[in-house]
């Protein structure tokens, strides 16, 4: 009785991994934002429901596809070879079929409690993060992730398409500052384990390119970035002081680390922008969220 208790926790435990949690929960984080900002106060709190569990379905279901397209890859990974199906814990049919799944469920509760145009913006990226990224890119050219940073720049837009049923100009920036946040973000991490990548044949930026070059593109998107961000406090009404003076402060951190690896360019120094622009992005968006709400 206790081994077949265990064993089930440990399934839906794996069945949870699936879903990418911490990356799902900053997915979640940028949308909730976001439709804070587009009502310039707070949402009401069953459209934040739906949105919520629409987009953590779809996005689960997303991450669980690429678990499956990806074991071959994974298993050759020390990051990720312990992931449930590269490790054998779940068949690649049951990821497969479980993302299907989470996504066909997130489309008809979108379209149907929210709005045609957010489930079709989520579902896009769904598409978008599954076959142009993973399946087209991922393994054939080392701007895999500039241009597949796109899927994970929607869930903001779809969020603000939830509350105003439109795409305007601040959910434009915010989709722009994702995806410029992309590539620094994930060039760190390729820095840090480009062993890794090397050996699953994953051609990413400082496998191809050497880690030197990868650092000062590192430092150009860095400040594209930073000029997003501030430019987006400026053209956006609803936002005040309060986003200004903490958006200045972590641009000009997020470029002073960037700084630091393009002047050291090693692990350690990759490990810093890397944990720093998680917070940076955590924290823009609260810093979003805030000021609708206080000012």
């Amino acid at each position: 009785m206790i081994a077949q208790v265990w064993g089930s926790q440990s399934l839906i435990r794996d069945y949870i991994a699936l879903t990418k949690p911490r990356i799902l929960s900053m997915l979640l984080l940028t949308a909730l934002c976001a439709m804070f900002l587009a009502t310039d106060g707070v949402p009401e709190i069953t459209l934040i429901v739906w949105v919520l569990v629409g987009g953590a379905l779809a996005a689960g279901g997303a991450h669980s596809l690429n678990h499956y397209i990806e074991r071959d890859t994974d298993s050759l990974m020390r990051r990720t070879r312990k992931r449930p199906v590269a490790s054998g814990r779940i068949s690649p049919r049951e990821a497969l079929w479980f993302g299907v799944i989470l996504n066909v469920i997130a489309f008809v509760l979108l379209i149907v409690l929210v709005n045609p145009l957010t489930s079709m913006l989520t579902l896009s990226a769904t598409l978008f993060y599954v076959f142009v990224y993973t399946i087209g890119l991922k393994r054939s050219t080392p701007q895999n992730i500039v241009i597949g940073g796109a899927a994970g720049a929607v869930p903001p837009m779809a969020a603000w398409a939830a509350v105003t049923n439109s795409i305007e100009l601040p959910a434009i920036y915010l989709f722009a500052i994702i995806f410029f946040w992309t590539p620094p973000h994930f060039w760190a991490l390729a820095i840090m384990i480009k062993d890794d990548y090397a050996r699953a044949g994953i051609p990413m930026l400082p496998v191809v390119r050497g880690i030197e070059h990868t650092t000062v593109q590192i430092m150009l998107y860095s400040v594209i970035l930073s000029a997003l961000t501030i430019l987006f406090g400026a053209v956006s009404e609803p936002l005040g002081w309060i986003y200004m003076i903490g958006a200045t402060v972590l641009c000009l951190a997020f470029i002073w680390y960037a700084l630091l690896l393009t002047r050291n360019p090693e692990q350690q120094a990759a490990t810093r922008l890397y944990k720093f622009s998680l917070l940076y992005l955590a924290l823009f968006f609260v810093l979003v969220m805030v000021d609708s709400v206080v000012t």
